[in-house]
């Protein structure tokens, strides 16, 4: 479900839940302790990456809606705490985007200090990466809608949230939702290489440097009333969103 790497100084966190690495209550709560416990560790820095061709197709809607709401809030909460320890990790982190990346894919990616995206392989089936979670009947939180205007432009932003689009890689280069484009098999390599030029600087230079400028970023998390879990849970469990998400099951189940 996730592999812990060692690259000497650099931990790789490769999610490792097949097909698709869909994010489920386990995996999200191994990935956010994996996170909070890598400086303790050793490690001076991170790589969070899936498998070539996908990253991670977002969060595992058959599982989640099996879940009651106290279990649907706790993995939410868990969730945004993973989120959060991206967004203040003490050691910088890399998100090594091996292929498609939707919804709660590209999120984590979001939260990361740098993305390195692979080229689509097949042009007649790009890899795609982006925010869609309004195509299948969910509203994205305010500490995430925050993150990627950080990225990409208050307008630009909205554009993409509202619309759910899913971008190709070059265009998700273009606007600065991924730093970096390379082949599949370069991605990982990438990541490691712009991870250890970092970390040939005065190592508290950069980290004093590094969390002052993420600052605004580590405070969305500072108001737990920001993260409107409750208002999330009551949507999730609202007509709109169960039927939308339910014919997407089924949909998924035809195929």
């Amino acid at each position: 479900m996730l592999e812990s790497i060692r690259h000497d100084a650099i931990l790789e966190l490769r999610l490792s839940r097949p097909p698709v690495n869909a994010l489920n209550p386990e995996l999200v709560r191994r990935l956010r302790k994996a996170v909070e416990d890598a400086d303790a560790d050793g490690a001076r820095g991170i790589v969070l990456s899936g498998r070539p061709g996908m990253f991670s197709a977002g969060l595992d809607v058959p599982e989640l809606l099996q879940l009651d709401r106290t279990a649907l809030v706790a993995f939410w909460l868990d969730f945004f705490g993973l989120c959060a320890a991206l967004a203040s990790s003490p050691i910088p982190v890399v998100a090594a985007i091996g292929g498609h990346s939707p919804a709660g894919g590209a999120v984590l990616s979001i939260f990361c200090d740098y993305r390195v995206m692979a080229r689509s392989v097949d042009p007649a089936k790009p890899f795609r990466m982006g925010l869609n979670e309004v195509q299948v009947g969910l509203s994205i939180p305010e500490v995430i809608q925050c993150a990627l205007r950080r990225l990409v432009g208050t307008y630009r932003a909205e554009r993409m949230m509202v619309a759910g689009q899913m971008l190709e890689p070059e265009q998700a280069l273009a606007i600065g939702l991924v730093d970096e484009l390379t082949v599949v098999d370069e991605v990982l390599p990438r990541a490691l290489a712009w991870l250890r030029d970092l970390l040939k600087f005065p190592p508290q230079a950069m980290s004093t440097t590094r969390l002052l400028a993420r600052s605004d970023l580590i405070g969305l998390f500072a108001d737990p009333t920001r993260l409107s879990v409750e208002e999330f849970a009551d949507a999730w469990f609202g007509a709109e969103t169960q039927t939308t998400l339910r014919a997407l099951v089924a949909q998924l189940k035809s195929k």
